[in-house]
């Protein structure tokens, strides 16, 4: 089930304000940027940039991924490995906000998110 519209807005304001923060400076954005997708009750954090042989197309890589399980009340935490599967963040596997989640991923302690 989606996330209704109270929180799908709360979980817009939370990514967009970690978004901004993280974002390079406007003079290095056509390069590499940061951006986030909400698609159901999942939130993804994902760089972009320009293919390096198609700079006219944008790539996508993925940073971090929280699903919100509406029974348990908990956001889940996942990061994406060489072999390009996501798997749950052994450090922390699960949070209680959304907030908690984008706070994880900013600090980064383990390395697996921004590398």
């Amino acid at each position: 089930m989606a996330f209704n519209d109270l929180e799908r807005k709360r979980v817009e304001k939370a990514a967009g304000a970690f978004v901004e923060k993280h974002r390079p400076p406007p003079q290095l954005r056509s390069k590499l940027d940061l951006a986030f997708r909400i698609d159901g009750q999942s939130l993804e954090i994902f760089e972009v940039s320009p293919r390096y042989d198609k700079p006219d197309e944008k790539l996508e890589i993925p940073v971090a991924k929280a699903k919100y399980v509406r029974s348990q009340d908990v956001w889940k935490v996942y990061w994406q490995r060489a072999d390009l599967k996501w798997h749950g963040y052994t450090p922390c596997p699960q949070v209680g906000t959304v907030e908690a989640f984008l706070e994880l991923v900013g600090r980064d302690e383990m390395a697996c998110f921004f590398g």
